[in-house]
Parts: C-alpha cells; sequence; structure tokens
C-alpha cells in the first residue's frame, strides 16, 4: 500500500490575492476554492520572490530567491543546468515519484517556442505556454484541438507579438494585455476548447494512469490564465456586470506619481492612464471570469481526487506565480512595481486530516513551499534551501514567534526593457519600502493606514527615521540572500 502523498501542486498564472470570495471578495464567485479554503491552511499574505513569471517559477520550485539561483528574468535561453538537481520535480522524481507537468513550464523564454528543458524531472509532460495561436511546435494544447478535426486557428487568437519591438509595445496588442470582449455570437475561445480545460483533461489522465501500487506521483498543474489578454469565455463573463464592481484603487494622484517614475525610466509593461482609459471595470469583469472558469475546472480535479479514493493521500497547493495590476494606480499588466496586487498571491494548502485547516494573516514566501514539503515527505531540505518550512502551522502546532518578520521580493532587470531596472522591497506587517537602485528614487507605505499603496512617504521628514531603519534592514535582508555555500569541509 502507499504510504508517502501524492502531491497536486496547481499554480494560475497573475492571480492577486484578493479573487477568492471566502477570503473577502464578495464580488467574485468561486464555490470550489471557497469549499477547498474550508479544508486547508489558507494564507493571505503569501509573497511572491519576483513580479515577473520566471523568476517566480525558477525561486519557489527550489526554494531560492531568484537572484541566488541566477534566474532574474523571463529571457533566459535554459535554467542553468548546474542548478537542475535543486529542482523540487527533479529531487522528487529521483526518490522514487512520478512527476508530470501539464501547461506551462517556464523556467526559461517560452518567446514562439517551446522552451529548452534541462533534466527537470518530469516523465510526464504536456506543454503549452498559452492559448495564443501561431505557436504550433511543441504546443501539446494545440495538437489536441486539431484532434478533436478542428482547426486551431479558427479558436485561437493570433499572437501578434513577433519582434523584440512587438514585446515592447505589448500593452498596445489586444493579443497581449488588452481587453477581448465576447458575446454571445463572437465568443473567445470556448469552454471546451480552453487550455484550462485542456488542463483537467490532461490531469485527470495523468492521475488516473498505471503506475506501481506503491509508487507517489507530483503533478504541476499551470494553466495560463487568469493572464491577461483579459480574454474570458462568454459563458463566464456574462455572469458579471461591469458596472455592479468596485473597479481599480485608484486615486487621481496615482498618475502624478506613476509619471516620476516613468520619468526615471523605471520598466514596467505599459504607461499608466486613467482607469476609465483602461475599460477597468471590464477587465476586472473578465479577470474574474476567467478566475471563476479555473475555480470550475479546479472543482473537477478535486472531485476526481475523491471519486478515485485519492483525496486524503493527496497534498493538494493552490497558489498563483504572481499577481496583476488590473488597473490599480493606473497600471496593467507587471514590471518593476510591487503593489501589493502585483506581489501578493492566494496560498491554500491540503492535507486531510493531516493539515489543520484554518485562515492565517503571517508573512509567507512562496519559496517556503519547498522546504515544507521536504518536511511534510519527511526529507531533509537540502542547505541551498533559503525558505521557512511552514509544516509546523500546517500541523496547527503552536507558534513560539512569527513565521517571518519580514517579506523581500526583487526585479533585477526582470524584463526586457531599455533601462534594465533593479529594485528591492522589504515588506513587514505595517511598513513597506521599494528602493529603485541607482535612481535616488524609493517608496515609502504606512499599509496600516494606507493599504492600497497611493500616498507615498519617503519624501516625508516626518517619516525620515522609519524610512532609514527600513533601508538599514531591507540591505541586511539583501545581504543575506546570497546563496549558500556549496559545502563546509574543514574548520578553515
Amino acid at each position: 500500500m502507499q504510504s508517502r502523498p501524492n502531491i497536486l501542486w496547481y499554480c494560475t498564472d497573475q492571480q492577486r490575492f484578493d479573487t477568492i470570495a471566502a477570503l473577502g471578495n464578495q464580488h467574485i464567485n468561486t464555490p470550489n476554492l471557497d469549499r477547498f479554503v474550508a479544508e486547508s491552511a489558507a494564507f493571505t499574505h503569501a509573497f511572491c520572490q519576483s513580479p515577473i513569471c520566471t523568476p517566480s517559477r525558477a525561486s519557489f520550485l527550489t526554494g531560492m530567491y531568484p537572484s541566488a539561483v541566477g534566474v532574474n528574468g523571463n529571457g533566459f535561453r535554459s535554467f542553468p543546468r548546474h542548478f537542475e538537481d535543486r529542482l523540487v520535480s527533479k529531487v522528487l522524481r529521483d526518490a522514487g515519484y512520478d512527476c508530470g507537468l501539464i501547461g506551462k513550464l517556464h523556467l526559461a523564454s517560452a518567446f514562439l517556442r517551446r522552451e529548452e528543458r534541462v533534466d527537470d524531472g518530469y516523465d510526464y509532460f504536456q506543454y503549452s505556454h498559452d492559448h495564443k495561436g501561431g505557436n504550433e511546435r511543441g504546443n501539446e494544447y494545440v495538437e489536441w484541438i486539431k484532434g478533436q478535426g478542428i482547426n486551431h486557428n479558427s479558436v485561437l487568437q493570433p499572437r501578434g507579438i513577433a519582434s523584440l519591438d512587438d514585446y515592447r509595445n505589448s500593452h498596445q496588442d489586444p493579443g497581449f494585455g488588452g481587453f477581448s470582449e465576447p458575446s454571445a455570437t463572437a465568443d473567445n475561445v470556448p469552454p471546451r476548447l480552453h487550455q484550462s480545460h485542456w488542463c483537467t483533461e490532461k490531469a485527470i489522465e495523468f492521475i488516473g494512469r498505471n503506475r506501481e501500487p506503491d509508487k507517489p506521483w507530483l503533478l504541476c498543474i499551470n494553466p495560463f490564465d487568469p493572464h491577461p489578454p483579459f480574454d474570458a469565455p462568454w459563458e463566464y463573463y456574462r455572469r458579471y456586470d461591469p458596472e455592479t464592481l468596485p473597479g481599480a484603487h485608484f486615486l487621481e494622484g496615482d498618475l502624478e506619481h506613476q509619471g516620476r517614475l516613468q520619468e526615471a525610466g523605471i520598466d514596467f509593461q505599459n504607461v499608466a492612464r486613467h482607469p476609465d482609459e483602461l475599460q477597468h471595470k471590464h477587465i476586472q469583469a473578465s479577470y474574474y471570469a476567467m478566475i471563476e472558469f479555473l475555480d470550475a475546472e479546479f472543482g473537477r480535479l478535486i472531485n476526481y481526487l475523491e471519486e478515485s479514493g485519492q483525496r486524503e493521500n493527496t497534498i493538494i497547493i493552490f497558489m498563483s506565480d504572481h499577481g496583476e495590476t488590473l488597473g490599480d494606480h493606473g497600471l496593467v499588466l507587471k514590471g518593476c512595481r510591487f503593489y501589493e496586487g502585483l506581489v501578493r498571491v492566494p496560498l491554500l494548502i491540503s492535507w486531510l486530516g493531516r493539515v489543520q485547516p484554518g485562515i492565517s494573516g503571517e508573512l509567507v514566501e512562496l519559496i517556503d513551499i519547498v522546504p515544507t514539503l521536504y518536511e511534510l515527505l519527511d526529507m531533509e531540505a537540502p542547505r541551498y534551501v533559503q525558505g521557512c518550512s511552514l509544516a509546523p502551522r500546517l500541523r496547527g502546532e503552536p507558534p513560539e514567534a512569527p513565521h517571518r518578520e519580514f517579506v523581500r521580493t526583487e526585479h533585477y532587470a526582470a524584463t526586457n526593457f531599455p533601462d534594465k531596472t533593479h529594485a528591492t522591497m522589504y515588506r513587514d506587517r505595517r511598513w513597506k519600502l521599494i528602493v529603485y537602485h541607482r535612481k535616488d528614487v524609493c517608496e515609502l507605505y504606512d499599509l496600516e493606514a494606507d493599504p492600497w499603496e497611493h500616498h507615498d512617504l519617503s519624501g516625508d521628514p516626518d517619516y525620515a527615521d522609519v524610512k532609514w531603519e527600513l533601508m538599514r534592514r531591507s540591505y541586511d535582508a539583501t545581504v543575506y540572500a546570497h546563496p549558500a555555500q556549496t559545502d563546509e569541509y574543514g574548520p578553515f
């Protein structure tokens, strides 16, 4: 009989923390996630280590900061081969797990092609970076559509990004980050042909495939949604009335502040505009609809685990790699900013009978997931792991101290824009400090008084002592984010 637990790791793309009804959003419909919250340890203050896909994923799959693993942006040709043994998927494959991946991998550049792989441990590999057309090479999702006798070009929107200049102006391309409103007669990709649905179909195939009775499995499911473009299927979009939604977090002074950051050359994927120009309530409706669709597909997976008798022996993780600005401060997409909507993500962990359900407001970093898994599996965490295990919290053990006093996030030339901006975020329970290095620009927010970060206090002399104390702490945190020595051999 199998004793080691299975692991179902469901990672959405670009989903903000405030998008689950059971955790406080009264405007979104997420019945399956709501049920899952009641069965999980839910962390409301989980933070990614980079607001960009590849560094974030390389980070949480190794338990190391992006700068420590050496993957800081999306344009890498290959994940560093000298660190492939640090990917948790490879570690678990070598420990006897049957490992599979469905959807995105994004440990390296996926620009117009299937990305280059290292020995990542995935023996079952169903790759599809996104649901856009024009990228047929190595895209199993496209092959799945073709296998149904359907011309994929009649379903998938053309990519529209074919060069570096296109990428840098991609905020102007509705197929990259814009809003595509469906109707009853002119849908976006319909649910039955959508990549999110395909991910579930392939997940059920993997979970149910024939393997040795005592062999556990790890399955990483990585749908592209709710990453822009905001192109929800009509079936889900029609459930939301944009006029009833709250829209973006915005004050008039935001545009002036964004103008100062833009004048400093600080990288971002679009130029700040008034949220009305962005159709912010419509993109919010589409974004929520995309998440409700994911909720339905996630629910199908949970039901399958229950029906197949595997739920009780499966650790389930639901999370996202980073957030989305969604019109806040006049911005959409992502880049070198550190607003809560961009760096704070959902994190839910369940293992029936072993993980105590409850909602925690403790500060958590996504690099904490890997050491948590190692401890739950009774495996020793390697020395290179920089995260802190959440296993004692999951078991309900009374904490002797806060899990973390602060969290940190990096942006080290993470987007392929001319400035190659380097910046760091230091956030504790009350304060957030952002430093744009070599810019003589920083931001300071009092999150108790200003939770949506509209009032930068960095230039206010009344907060000078707070700023400089946080600057010292942030510097110390950055220094100690370096990778550990490979070995300690001898006394000197």
